[in-house]
């Protein structure tokens, strides 16, 4: 680590290095230069990112866009390029490393009110918009068919074929739900490969702690972690937002009576979400409930399939973690149908 921020082009004396954050997938790394600036340096994860070169294009791209629209550089990340030129450095063990411009700012686990909450949509909203004239399809696919629902369907039926764990007898029930819906569940992938919607550059990983807001005055200044920006539906971004951040427990919570959409935070991201993002089209708006609902149903496909197969995929703290996540994510769902109406009444009132 010490050598590689000397393979960077950051222009002043490195003095001090320490840990940051709380990433689970990169390391990284916090440089303070004898000049009091500040940059992080990552390692990026090659066993989770086959292809950080591709992953690093997509990033590059993305951003320097975003920094030709900003009148504010700290709502845009900096990459900075190594000695050669490039935005990347590759060490004498083959180990990709990046390095950006630290600009300050705080990031939550958790919203400590609305407001924080309202900004976490601000940023996401004001990332589609920023994005919205971005050719999308010039993007690498950095995790191929992440969010086509038909295909995580089309993997749940392998594993129930398979039934490696002799598991199937016991989630005929979770089954039977998820069936019953995987025509609706298709609904979005469809009309992106028919062209109904637009295919745009996402983000897919919308969580509040990947947003930086600043310190003084808690405003959304940037979006973070960008190493899963890819071509998909602007629906899936929103809806992962709402399945994390609106939903009333944990993904793995146990008591299933504590697991619903908490309308009033559906509200809150909404309006915060639209107030960012003026591009999106008109049947773009009035499926974002449905962005929702699917989202979180293909979850729920996401954690039984790797229950089916032994829980290789997610990690388990315990042998039916991930049946506790799949029966979690479809009360989020049925409620979310129990609300239907509300929700699109939400989405209504904000467009009109």
């Amino acid at each position: 680590m010490q050598q590689a921020i000397y393979h960077f082009q950051i222009m002043s004396q490195p003095v001090n290095c320490r840990n940051f954050g709380h990433g689970q997938i990169n390391y990284t790394f916090l440089i303070t230069t004898d000049n009091g600036k500040q940059y992080i340096l990552q390692r990026i994860n090659t066993h989770v990112f086959k292809k950080p070169i591709q992953l690093m294009e997509n990033v590059i791209a993305v951003t320097e866009h975003i920094r030709q629209k900003v009148d504010n550089p700290n709502q845009a990340l900096h990459f900075i390029p190594a000695l050669d030129g490039k935005y990347y450095y590759r060490d004498e063990r083959r180990r990709f490393w990046r390095c950006y411009e630290f600009v300050g700012g705080f990031c939550l686990e958790a919203p400590e009110s609305d407001a924080d909450f309202y900004e976490s949509a601000v940023a996401f909203g004001r990332f589609q918009e920023q994005l919205s004239d971005f050719p999308a399809e010039t993007l690498f696919e950095t995790i191929p068919n992440f969010h086509n629902t038909p295909d995580r369907y089309r993997k749940l039926r392998i594993a129930m074929d398979e039934d490696a764990c002799d598991r199937l007898q016991f989630v005929q029930k979770e089954i039977d739900f998820i069936m019953e819906r995987e025509e609706e569940a298709g609904t979005i992938q469809r009309k992106l490969e028919s062209g109904e919607l637009p295919l745009r550059v996402t983000h897919n990983d919308t969580k509040l702690n990947n947003v930086l807001l600043d310190i003084k005055s808690r405003k959304a200044l940037c979006v973070l972690d960008l190493d899963t920006v890819m071509p998909g539906s602007s629906l899936f971004d929103f809806g992962d937002s709402i399945r994390f951040g609106a939903a009333t427990a944990p993904e793995d919570v146990q008591e299933l009576s504590r697991m619903a959409l908490n309308l009033h935070l559906f509200d809150v991201y909404t309006k915060g979400y639209l107030d960012g993002c003026h591009s999106l089209t008109k049947q773009e708006i009035e499926l974002l409930p449905l962005g929702a609902k699917t989202i979180t149903l293909e979850l729920a496909v996401r954690f039984l399939t790797d229950y089916l197969e032994s829980d290789h995929y997610f990690k388990t703290m315990y042998p039916d973690h991930n049946l506790v996540r799949t029966r979690a994510q479809l009360k989020l769902v049925a409620d979310m149908e129990q609300k239907w109406y509300q929700m699109q009444k939400i989405v209504k009132k904000y467009v009109e």
